[in-house]
């Protein structure tokens, strides 16, 4: 297939979603798609409506917005609202809440903010204002952190100072061990990320199929991308496999990229410990700079708080980000928390799941409603 309407063929996303139906013969299994991008796929497109009632898709840890505790975001606006400071981040982290404020917020204060698309462009701002200190904060899983780390060596080969990195970076196999020790939720497969993936590989997911016997699917973000991962993960399950599967070979390679993992290494190092939103501290789990580029690490330039914030109470985006909960289930979802007046992360990034279910969901509650009400007795403990 090469063109997009390929990939959005509705008579054939029914033929194979007739088949999921026939090979599933009404067992009830729970997926979980990892990576947000494929939530919003989901909803944007109703694949829930064309799966049938029997299979439940269940979201994710796999929004790096979400996932960054709000104490995090309080020390980026400590940071943000130092003199000589220009500090600049991805558009959806400007209106992520922290315990007084956001981002946006900050900049309306009189901090100078601004909005990147690549740590590049902040790389490029200290050269324009070599007289400011220009902090980049950097986010998102291993998709984003190669960019990072290329950054950080442009700028230790031109030896540019007034450049510095907040480092967030994020790996993804300690929060899918998290989520498979967790008593909160029983599932059976996975729909793996395709943009993680394509970084590091398919060799790390290998403990899911081989200690965990579940079976995982890495997929593309089209529909049919989607509703043919589900279909293989279903066919592993009738045919009692367990394996890691690559369903979007046009762009995951089984080695990942080697470059990208090269300059990953040379710049960044595992943090012992690091709070996730939801899930807690999770060990090695998250990136910082190596101490050869101490000198481009804001967390060392910079004096920040580092104290732990916990969400407002109303908030349930931990349960969101654990699957224990779907979107709408939450007390204030749609309400007081709203993509205009934010109260979890889950609701602000363009990956969180609130905010699909809000922007694309709306026509599907009344199908959730029903198909919880359609299978009552099954719970997460009688689950296979």
């Amino acid at each position: 297939m090469k063109y997009v309407d390929e990939y959005r063929d509705s008579k054939l996303a029914k033929r194979i979603a007739d088949d999921i139906a026939r090979l599933s013969d009404g067992r009830h299994l729970k997926f979980m798609e990892v990576c947000g991008g494929h939530t919003h796929t989901i909803y944007k497109h109703g694949i829930e409506d064309i799966l049938p009632p029997n299979i439940d898709l269940i979201h994710g840890p796999g929004c790096p917005v979400c996932v960054l505790p709000m104490g995090r975001v309080d020390d980026a606006i400590s940071i943000a609202h130092m003199e000589n400071v220009i500090f600049t981040t991805f558009g959806d982290m400007m209106r992520v809440p922290g315990s007084h404020g956001s981002l946006l917020d900050a900049r309306a204060e009189g901090a100078d903010v601004r909005f990147v698309y690549s740590p590049l462009d902040a790389l490029k701002l200290a050269r324009q204002y070599p007289d400011k200190q220009v902090v980049f904060f950097a986010i998102g899983f291993e998709t984003t952190a190669p960019s990072t780390a290329v950054t950080l060596l442009r700028a230790q080969a031109e030896g540019i100072k007034n450049f510095s990195v907040f480092c967030n970076h994020v790996t993804i196999i300690p929060a899918i061990k998290a989520i498979l020790d967790s008593p909160d939720l029983r599932l059976d497969g996975f729909v793996g990320p395709g943009h993680v993936t394509m970084v590091i590989g398919l060799r790390p997911y290998t403990f899911i199929a081989r200690q965990h016997r579940k079976p995982i699917v890495v997929a593309g973000f089209e529909p049919l991308d989607i509703i043919q991962s589900v279909h293989m993960l279903v066919q592993q399950i009738c045919e009692g496999r367990s394996e890691v599967e690559n369903q979007y070979a046009r762009v995951v390679q089984p080695e990942g990229n080697v470059k990208a993992l090269e300059a990953m290494a040379r710049t960044m190092e595992l943090r012992p410990f690091f709070e996730w939103r939801g899930l807690g501290f999770i060990t090695q789990s998250a990136l910082k700079l190596r101490p050869e580029f101490a000198r481009w690490d804001a967390e060392l330039r910079f004096e920040v708080p580092g104290l732990r914030v916990a969400d407002p109470k109303a908030c349930q985006c931990g349960e969101v980000l654990k699957g224990v909960i779907k979107p709408w289930e939450c007390k204030v979802f749609g309400t007081a928390c709203t993509p205009e007046t934010p109260i979890g992360t889950c609701m602000v990034s363009p990956e969180g799941a609130c905010a699909a279910y809000f922007n694309y969901g709306r026509f599907s509650m009344a199908a959730e409603r029903h198909r919880l009400n359609v299978m009552p007795a099954m719970s997460a403990q009688e689950s296979p």
